[in-house]
């Protein structure tokens, strides 16, 4: 059974697949909207990631404490970095000064933890 505490994340996972597939139709509409095309990319390929690392903290399978900061850390930076991207494509003005790279990094922190967290003894 999904823990109360993963629900928030596989509703965030699944958001972000929505953006990312409105994302997609909009820049396929909008000349030279490139980042939006990034962006929406960023989106659709973390949404499965987000929804596997809740699956696998909740299974016991990694470290689940270790699990759900990696994808929490995966949220934030799609947020900021997918989230500057398309506002600078829609708007054209950034969500806030280096709101992208601060994503990215948030992003590779996210992957990078999900990786240590799979040898991390799971709590049992």
């Amino acid at each position: 059974m999904l823990a109360v505490k993963d629900r928030a994340l596989v509703a965030l996972a699944c958001l972000a697949g929505g953006l990312g597939v409105a994302a997609s139709a909009a820049a396929a509409h909008i000349p030279g909207a490139d980042s939006l095309k990034t962006a929406a990319q960023f989106l659709l390929f973390h949404a499965p990631a987000i929804l596997a690392l809740a699956g696998l903290a909740t299974a016991g399978l990694t470290h689940a404490i270790a699990t759900r900061i990696a994808a929490w850390a995966l949220v934030l930076g799609l947020a900021l970095f997918s989230g500057d991207l398309a506002l600078r494509a829609l708007a054209g003005q950034p969500l806030f000064p280096m709101a992208a790279p601060s994503g990215g990094i948030l992003l590779m922190a996210g992957w990078t933890l999900g990786a240590i967290a799979a040898f991390i003894p799971a709590r049992r």
